[in-house]
């Protein structure tokens, strides 16, 4: 008797051949394709650097299976932008078959050479065009691209990139990074083109680097600037007329110019005051999203603080926006916003002054460990830290002292070093719920040896701290609460507004109606 093969057999064999046949018929695309982007922007990108990838999807909303008999770009092999079609590399494409109801990914990247065009800034644009004759549909290409000043590391003739020896590590070996000496014709940053660096550039003995008002300053991963001993760097930022322009401050951030990385933090390094470094000055200065915003160490042995800074903001570090050890520094109407663990550390003791600032962290981007503020006179070492140093001056005067935590003040002495600070006219969020700081007398906020007129746990009425946006508003509890004789010694916020008459706490005197 002849068997007949099972039903599910049968059915299996029908599916697989049915897999593997290769002659759909498909229907020539009718010229109604629809697509998720009537042009695709790619942002702003530098010249000869290549930008993100941008997704450009295309559907058949017919129910029959079409295929289009051409996709490429208007200037074929002569345009800059490059085409991954449904998996496949090029820039002119034949047959691209697209199933009833489905669609396809097209991927565009580009990478334009400014120099032909004698601009330091121009429209690059091009189309990617489906079809042809009356069936033909477009979609436009547009892309910002920038000239820039790049920086970077020579190459070897073994190969590697030159790097800066930082010292010696506990066993006697180099201790490197990928990095160059700026030459004296690279030392004055003008704002006729933004920069790029590459590495770490690095200031030497007896030189100073001069970066005028506007400049824009665009560091790659792991990048950043050192300030050598006996180095200085001059930063000469303006008040600007738009405060989202800001055209005349100084902004450091990364070289991702897309609106995807404008809050990305740790895209790259610091601005390295190393040890010895002397007679640092910075106004109007931005830093966005670096690692630590700056670090500054050691004492310059002169007369002067390591570093003044006044008028300046620094936000969405990865780990500290300001971290000083053992250093001095002034600071005026200085602004240090959301950051992943302090947005203020100073360790291994140091001197310094903060005069109207506004030092907040609601930093969203994860677990934050560490408080707004953190004073210690010691460090990695613990409490027997032998790099331990006095602390002989830490003065907090009209400042803001807030976050998103409970406690964002943290103080930590080892005993043994002077550890001396004080906060006056300061608005100061600590809220010690469990009871664990109850005797601790650093945190007496009676004792007016450390505290004088302190007001704890206001409504600070920030505009939008997820944008670091700490200006406040009309219900802010730091309006009117300034010492006046400090104020007249800083008469002008950071946005040039007047608050000798009744001055608020911060580094932003509130508008009337505002």
């Amino acid at each position: 008797m002849r068997k007949s093969l099972p039903l599910f057999l049968i059915f299996l064999l029908v599916t697989l051949w049915c897999s593997c046949r290769k002659d759909f018929e498909y229907q020539v695309s009718n010229g109604d394709l629809k697509f998720s982007k009537d042009t695709v922007f790619l942002d702003t990108v530098f010249t000869n650097i290549g930008s993100s990838t941008y997704t450009l999807k295309v559907y058949n909303r017919s129910n029959q299976d079409i295929e289009i008999p051409s996709v490429r770009l208007g200037e074929a092999e002569n345009s800059m932008y490059r085409l991954n079609v449904d998996g496949v590399a090029g820039k002119e494409f034949t047959g691209v078959p697209i199933l009833a109801r489905d669609s396809i990914f097209i991927f565009i990247e580009t990478n334009v050479d400014i120099a032909p065009t004698n601009q330091n800034e121009f429209l690059y644009t091009d189309a990617i065009l489906f079809d042809s004759g009356s069936r033909l549909q477009q979609v436009p290409l547009v892309t910002l691209v920038r000239d820039a000043v790049f920086l970077y590391p020579s190459l070897l003739a073994n190969g590697s990139k030159e790097t800066l020896l930082l010292g010696l590590d506990s066993e006697g070996n180099e201790i490197r990074i990928e990095g160059f000496v700026l030459t004296d014709e690279q030392l004055q940053f003008t704002n006729e083109k933004p920069y790029v660096i590459y590495g770490y550039a690095a200031v030497a003995d007896t030189k100073t680097l001069r970066i005028e008002q506007g400049t824009r300053v665009h560091f790659h991963k792991d990048s950043g600037i050192i300030v050598g001993e006996g180095g200085s760097v001059q930063i000469n930022g303006a008040l600007s007329n738009d405060p989202g322009v800001l055209e005349n401050e100084v902004i450091f951030e990364g070289d991702r110019l897309e609106p995807g990385f404008s809050n990305i933090p740790g895209q790259w390094g610091t601005l390295w005051l190393a040890p010895g470094s002397l007679d640092n000055s910075i106004t109007h200065l931005t830093i966005r999203n670096a690692t630590v915003g700056i670090l500054a160490e050691g004492a310059s042995n002169t007369s002067v603080p390591t570093l003044r800074i006044r008028n300046s903001q620094i936000h969405n570090s990865g780990t500290v926006n300001l971290w000083a050890k053992g250093t001095e520094i002034e600071a005026e109407n200085l602004v240090l916003g959301n950051a992943g663990t302090a947005s203020l550390r100073c360790s291994l003791g140091g001197s310094y002054s903060f005069v109207h600032g506004t030092i907040s962290n609601y930093w969203s981007n994860g677990f934050r460990s560490g408080a707004a503020v953190e004073l210690s006179n010691f460090e990695s070492g613990g409490l027997n830290d032998p790099m331990a140093q006095d602390l002989t001056k830490a003065e907090f005067t009209n400042c803001i002292i807030d976050g998103n935590t409970s406690e964002e003040l943290f103080l930590l002495s080892n005993e043994i070093n002077d550890f001396t600070f004080s906060f006056a006219n300061c608005l100061l969020k600590f809220r010690d719920t469990s009871g664990f700081f109850a005797d601790n007398p650093f945190y007496d906020f009676e004792n007016t040896t450390y505290y004088s007129e302190v007001h704890l746990n206001g409504d600070l009425n920030f505009k939008n701290t997820a944008e670091n946006d700490f200006s406040i508003g009309l219900t802010s509890d730091a309006i009117g609460k300034g010492n006046e004789t400090a104020a007249f010694l800083v008469p002008l916020d950071i946005m040039g507004n007047d608050r000798t008459l009744a001055p608020d706490i911060g580094a932003y005197q509130h508008l009337p109606g505002d």
